[in-house]
């Protein structure tokens, strides 16, 4: 994978995750605001959601760190071909 691509996608995912993180911050406020209207209805099945955008962004993490990895690794000159002079 080249640089540029590498990049798109990391930037692609980071995205993604702030947009999720919105939504879980949104839906704990609507939760909370339930809640504290009387209703407590709504709790279980949105901890069921929130539980799976962590699970989304953790994967989303993940993805970043792979591809980071990578794309470093690419980077890296071959040990083969270093000097046998070069400082430790």
């Amino acid at each position: 994978m080249t640089r540029g691509r590498g990049i798109t996608a990391i930037d692609g995912a980071i995205a993604l995750i702030a947009i999720l993180l919105i939504v879980q911050m949104w839906l704990l406020t609507a939760t909370l605001e339930s809640y504290l209207a009387g209703h407590s209805e709504p709790i279980v099945p949105a901890a069921i959601l929130s539980g799976l955008i962590l699970a989304a962004c953790a994967g989303l993490f993940l993805f970043i760190q792979r591809i980071d990895a990578n794309i470093r690794s690419a980077e890296e000159p071959d040990s083969r071909h270093s000097s046998p002079s070069a400082p430790r």
